[in-house]
């Protein structure tokens, strides 16, 4: 264990120890009387000494002592009572310490370092235990720290926290690591000297684990260009892990609110916990492993053997147990792994108490037999609770299976093939458009039929269905390539989509009914790219194969309206209808769109750019050659976006891209990235003697075109390969599609999907950053030409605008970039009482939801960055007619909303996109002339008194304020008498006009005649006040005011 820091001296001193080990920092010693040659004399009397002393008195057997080379104080760090537990440490600090320690010119220096370091250990190993214990005593205490270091919101909710050392330059400093569900944060106080240091999640570009000669492990952040280094973990493993989850979190909650609403434990920010983003983690991980539902959880683990009969060995895995399915993994999570549902459960039995068996017995006659299960009990009743049946009788489960045996045509009823569909088309369009001749079978589909027959005896081993074993055999079959009568039920069964249909009867004919017949943008983009969908398949040449295709993503973007419908999801449906059923074929795409590749089907393609920067990272690691040759990879990210897209199938011939999604459906987008791979290496010597990027790519297009598929049992018709070419590419040879997978997998087989997980996570926060940096780029480019703010005063409103404020609650990226971060009305008041130039003293809400009014021109309650700029502008630029228009518009709010209240102004949001309406507001902007102060309607009574009164509140605190007063007195009084003035004028003089009736006389009070003003009578009055005209042509520092804004709101959060 690492101790407090004491200082030994050691000179002179009885010699009670041997040392083992040495270096210029550090002595680890052992004990006389322990270990090897007990040390005479000496040894034995120490060891009887020890062996009387009481445990509270003992000394433990090694120790390790940190010094200096110039000095004769040693210091205690380490004890352990055993040599494997010092070893430990002694392995720590070389490994972690001793590089480090090189960097520091003095003694004092590094003796500091060291006893910082190790206080920071026993303080970590406290929390962690305190952690264990749920003792919240040493959180508090953590708690109390972190708010009063950092200048942070009070609501900012502290996950965890960490010892660790931060990098400046050279030099390490030793302190505390805080990680919140908004900031990173790491405070260090040594010798007089404090670091402090903060950093938004959503100003991360990149988080990575890295090591260099001096830092063995470290973590790395950058952030707003600076690199950040952070080492010394006592657990860095766990340490990154949470800074990953909280990273992601952020950037998902900036693009989808919802994403964790179906999450208690990560819906509301202020209820994190480092447990719930373990959890989190943990279950995500299971999902994309096992490839489940996204509503299943892991809720328990189990270490066991599973008997596995085709290999006659019980293979050491574990147990994973969620709500609806029973999944295991041998520990290598390759040699072997299966998938359970509890709807396919028939029988559970507890054969062996001795072995701590359960056997669970499946429909399609099979058993499962797990043994060596800690609690198997435990498990045996929590499958049984969620099958909904009771302890099964002794040997129940084999008698099912000998049944089974008995009678196999039952089999096939209950290993998922019943078909309770309502879909409209029963049957795949191969099946239709191609069916197999089974009497005049030529070479092809004599070897097609060979296929089909490897598959059958894999069946019979391995099983088939739901509840198949899948293991690396299972992937040989699979590069071999698929046999196309059994493609679609497979396609099912490795995507997962099989449960998604098994748990959803009716959902998919209950979406066509619903679908058809509406008319939106995403049916039209549908309608528009229906006949470019593999136009040269005859399946698609008819009504049968469109109607099914149009059924399918209409019903997809009725059921997900945020992705809609997206190029190259015509592509990939109508491969899928191919092979499928048509509602087989809607769950497959589900599968790949929400599940397999997330976030690639939308408007800025996140998922596909992840991907290609984690094939750029690939390319660095695998074809060094290549790098070297073309040290700018972005031309293969922009000629790989449809290899991603499509599944490659947008670039091979039909009849081998089929083999691509074969390796998709079963090993995900790691298939994807392993034949990107080996495309380019097959292709290294063109590509690095290429002089331009045309040149690379007529050599890509050229070697997708002589890909080919000699074991395909497609007509000719079919075949995109076509005779025609073959003039063309006499002199290039052909490639097999099934020797460039099988290839693909051999060099780059080893590639593990957590690992590509790992890096997806790991760029993603680069990708989004670089997005968000160019709509950044190109939102100050067009407000630049409206206003008259400088580059560096627009770029920290948009930072004002987008990061200060708590949440965004109106960003949408899948509109325009003027439209993405919008400001509802609280959010629009909280900035603009921040940034308005006046001291306003009263009727603050009144006046900025009138502004709010004026600037949200589509009436749809939010305002965009630019409106809020140009509003800014004018207060801050504009000349005394423009603040004063300004003003007086203010005071004319749309009829329509004048029911509104300021405090329950409710946003309509944009709901569908109407295509029309921004085609015709887009046309009213190019067509709007310049407004004239002639224009302008009239303000009555009630609004001209509201209006001297803003007048008023503006002075609050001016310097010139009595003045400004009287001078608005004057005007108001002069405006009053010059209206009287004119009424009076106006009066009536004709004897017809000016006669009342009997009845007005009798019984009529005279009504009050209503007087109102232009904006022009206004404007010459207040031009006449020299006091006024100054005070709204004085300039006002916006700069100051942004400064002034940031400090103002940070202390109202924290005096919240």
């Amino acid at each position: 264990m690492w101790l407090k820091p004491e200082e030994i001296l050691l000179k002179n001193a009885f010699k009670l120890w041997v040392t083992e080990k040495g270096n210029d920092y550090f002595v680890l010693q052992r004990r006389r009387g322990y270990g090897e040659g007990g040390g005479g004399l000496t040894g034995l009397l120490v060891g009887t000494l020890d062996t009387m002393l009481d445990s509270t008195s003992k000394v433990a057997p090694f120790r390790i002592l940190h010094q200096t080379p110039d000095s004769q104080v040693y210091w205690s760090i380490a004890c352990g009572g055993t040599k494997e537990e010092i070893s430990q440490h002694w392995e720590w600090l070389e490994k972690n310490i001793m590089r480090t320690l090189s960097v520091f010119d003095s003694s004092d220096d590094i003796t500091s370092f060291v006893q910082g370091k190790i206080r920071g250990l026993i303080a970590e190993e406290g929390k962690v235990s305190c952690v264990q214990e749920d003792d919240p005593e040493k959180f508090r205490e953590a708690l109390l720290r972190f708010e009063k270091w950092f200048d942070l919101p009070q609501k900012e909710k502290l996950v965890t926290y960490y010892s660790c050392s931060y990098w400046r330059g050279r030099v390490p400093c030793q302190g505390w690591l805080y990680l919140s569900t908004n900031f990173l944060s790491f405070y260090s106080y040594l010798l007089g000297s404090e670091v402090k240091l903060v950093i938004s999640w959503n100003e991360i570009w990149r988080l990575e684990k890295t090591s260099n000669v001096i830092l063995t492990e470290s973590i790395h952040v950058l952030a707003n260009g600076e690199d950040h280094f952070f080492s010394m973990f006592l657990h860095l493993n766990e340490t990154f892990l949470i800074m990953e989850q909280l990273a992601d979190y952020s950037i998902k909650r900036l693009f989808d609110k919802e994403t964790f609403q179906e999450e208690p434990s990560l819906s509301d920010p202020l209820q994190i916990t480092k447990r719930g983003l373990e959890t989190h983690a943990r279950n995500e991980q299971f999902r994309a492993f096992f490839r489940l539902p996204k509503e299943e959880n892991l809720l328990e683990v189990y270490e066991s053997f599973l008997w596995v009969p085709f290999s006659h060995f019980n293979t050491l895995g574990k147990i994973c147990l969620s709500e609806s399915y029973l999944c295991f993994a041998s520990q290598d999570g390759s040699q072997c792994h299966v998938i359970i549902p509890m709807r396919e459960v028939i029988g559970v039995e507890k054969p062996d108490r001795s072995s701590r068996a359960l056997i669970v017995c499946v429909r399609g006659k099979r058993a499962l037999r797990f043994s060596e299960v800690r609690d198997f009990e435990r498990l045996a009743n929590a499958i049984r609770r969620r099958c909904g049946m009771t302890a099964s009788p002794q040997g129940e489960c084999q008698n099912l299976i000998n049944h089974f045996e008995d009678n196999p045509e039952e089999v096939a009823l209950m290993v998922g093939q019943k078909d309770s569909s309502k879909a409209v088309s029963t049957e795949a369009l191969m099946t239709v458009f191609h069916p197999q001749d089974t009497e005049n079978l030529d070479p092809k589909m004599l070897k097609e039929k060979m296929k089909e027959q490897s598959w059958n005896i894999h069946f019979s081993e391995y099983g088939r269905g739901t509840s198949m074993f899948c293991t690396k055999k299972t992937r040989d079959l699979i590069v071999r390539g698929i046999p196309e009568a059994l493609r679609g039920e497979l396609w099912m069964l490795f995507s997962g989509a099989v449960n998604d249909m098994a748990t959803n009867p009716g959902y998919y004919s209950e979406l066509v009914d619903q679908s058809l017949g509406t008319s939106t943008l995403a049916t039209d983009e549908i309608e528009r790219d229906l006949h470019r969908s593999l136009p040269e398949h005859p399946a698609f040449q008819s009504d049968t194969g469109i109607s099914a295709l149009r059924r399918v993503l209409t019903a997809y973007a009725y059921r997900n309206p945020k992705i809609g419908y997206c190029q190259a999801m015509n592509i990939l449906t109508s491969v899928l209808l191919l092979y499928a059923k048509e509602e087989e074929a809607f769950w497959l795409l589900v599968a790949v769109c929400e599940r397999m590749l997330p976030d690639y089907f939308n408007r800025r393609i996140i998922g596909a750019l992840v991907d290609q920067a984690v094939f750029e990272e690939l390319i660095r690691m695998h074809l060094t050659q290549l790098t070297e040759h073309m040290t700018d990879l972005t031309f293969f990210s922009s000629v790989s976006l449809s290899w991603f897209l499509t599944l490659f199938i947008s670039v091979l011939p039909i009849e081998s891209a089929v083999n691509v999604v074969d390796c998709f459906f079963y090993d995900g987008i790691k298939a994807i990235l392993q034949l990107g791979l080996a495309v380019l290496d097959y292709n290294m010597e063109g590509l690095i003697s290429s002089h331009d990027d045309a040149e690379a790519v007529t050599i890509l297009n050229k070697f997708f075109d002589n890909v080919t598929n000699k074991d395909s049992p497609l007509p000719q018709t079919v075949q995109q390969n076509s005779v025609g070419n073959n003039d063309k590419a006499s002199s290039i040879s052909k490639v097999d599609v099934s020797d460039l997978i099988k290839e693909a997998y051999e060099k780059y087989g080893d590639m593990k999907s957590e690992e590509v997980e790992s890096m997806r996570k790991r760029n993603k926060l680069y990708v989004i950053q670089t997005l968000e940096d160019t709509t950044k780029q190109n939102v100050l480019r067009v407000v630049s030409q409206e206003v008259k703010f400088s580059a560096s005063q627009l770029d920290e409103l948009y930072v004002f605008n987008n990061i200060l404020l708590p949440v965004l609650l109106h960003h949408d990226p899948s509109l325009a970039y003027l439209e993405q971060y919008q400001l509802g009305f609280h959010q629009f008041s909280l900035l603009f009482s921040l940034l308005e130039p006046w001291s306003l003293c009263s009727g603050k809400d009144t006046l900025f939801l009138w502004a709010f009014r004026l600037l949200d021109e589509n009436q749809d309650g939010l305002v965009n960055f630019k409106e809020f700029c140009c509003a800014l502008d004018i207060l801050y630029s504009g000349t005394f007619t423009n603040k004063l228009t300004f003003l007086f518009k203010l005071h004319q709010p749309p009829e329509c909303q004048k029911t509104h209240c300021a405090f329950c102004f409710t946003p309509t949001g944009r709901g569908k996109v109407d295509l029309q309406a921004y085609l015709k507001q887009w046309q009213d902007e190019i067509l709007k002339k310049e407004e004239s102060i002639k224009d302008l309607p009239r303000i009555n009574q009630a609004q001209f008194i509201q209006f001297s009164k803003t007048l008023y509140n503006l002075f609050h605190s001016d310097p010139e304020e009595e003045s400004l007063y009287r001078a608005v007195a004057r005007v108001t009084s002069l405006l009053l008498r010059m209206e009287e003035v004119g009424r009076r004028l106006q009066e009536p003089t004709s004897p017809q006009k000016s006669s009342t009736s009997p009845i007005q006389e009798a019984g009529s009070i005279p009504q009050e005649v209503e007087w109102s003003f232009a904006f022009e009578q206004i404007l010459a009055s207040l031009l006449n006040e020299p006091v006024l005209v100054r005070f709204f042509e004085r300039p006002v520092d916006i700069q100051a005011r942004l400064d002034h804004a940031k400090c103002a709101q940070l202390k109202a959060k924290t005096n919240k």
